[in-house]
């Protein structure tokens, strides 16, 4: 009887997980290893023949492809000035609304709505306020260039991806929150601590946890960030808000390099896996167990 019931359980196990990895066998695993082939020839995309040059493409990129430089360097700043931004604000958002009230709560529907919407919809709304509604209402924004100049660019950028993603953020901020014990509080309160104190030495180190896993996923998102750039700024000016995934797609399907725009997905695909593993390892050594 029990060898039945341990063998039911085992086919429903993999009759309910055979989807899921088969969804992700075809669609990440077959063409992560597939573009890593690509990755050693040369090949514009369209035609049959495919030559191999092996690591040709790898050396060329870190050689002399300047304009992957110049997109990795904005990509890593833009990268950490979002995770600063956006965690400090969803922070804010979380202190502010964490109490469970209508107010409260309709407020924090309306910091969530941004995250819903689409990075390029986002992009060709918040490319029309910059370029007309704000120059109309005149004073400071009437002469403000946003994407004429590199750092008005930059900082155009990141003011939406900041509205967009702080939100979410404040989510989990609010989630980890209320998971901590009230008698905690109670105890700092008798003992004459104030509000600040409760707040830094009570809640800041119990919520480390979500710290860990709002950095991964805005870490993630501002490193791997394609359609906002794309549909906003389209990389200008001159090329200086170019991310690192633009710079992969102008590569391979603009330029018909998809040999050398592979061997930079690759590239990229490292930096975001040891980027990740580096910021989990350094926020999960700073985590606070009860």
């Amino acid at each position: 009887m029990l060898q039945k019931l341990k063998k039911g359980i085992l086919n429903n196990f993999a009759l309910y997980t055979f989807f899921p990895y088969a969804v992700f066998l075809v669609f990440v695993l077959v063409p992560f290893f597939i573009g890593g082939y690509y990755s050693l020839t040369e090949w514009n995309g369209v035609s049959r023949n495919i030559d191999f040059v092996g690591l040709r493409n790898y050396l060329e990129v870190f050689r002399e492809d300047e304009g992957f430089i110049v997109s990795t360097v904005f990509t890593f700043k833009f990268t950490l000035a979002a995770c600063v931004s956006v965690n400090l604000l969803g922070l804010f958002y979380a202190v502010m609304f964490h109490n469970s009230t209508r107010w409260n709560s309709a407020l924090r529907v309306i910091l969530v709505l941004p995250n819903v919407i689409g990075g390029i919809i986002l992009g060709f709304v918040w490319r029309f306020i910059f370029a007309q509604a704000l120059p109309a209402i005149g004073g400071i924004f009437e002469n403000l260039s946003w994407f004429g100049q590199p750092d008005m660019a930059f900082y155009a950028i990141l003011i939406v991806l900041v509205w967009q993603q702080a939100g979410y953020v404040m989510l989990i901020y609010i989630a980890s929150m209320n998971s901590i014990d009230e008698q905690l509080f109670e105890a700092a309160r008798i003992d004459g601590a104030s509000s600040f104190r409760q707040f830094t030495d009570i809640t800041l180190p119990l919520i480390v946890p979500a710290f860990t896993v709002s950095i991964f996923i805005v870490l993630a998102y501002s490193f791997k960030i394609f359609g906002l750039i794309f549909a906003l700024t389209g990389g200008g000016p001159f090329g200086s808000t170019e991310s690192l995934a633009l710079n992969i797609y102008n590569e391979a399907f603009v330029y018909g390099n998809y040999g050398t725009g592979s061997a930079k997905a690759v590239i990229f695909f490292v930096f975001v896996a040891i980027l990740s593993y580096l910021q989990v390892r350094f926020t999960q050594k700073r985590e606070v167990s009860l």
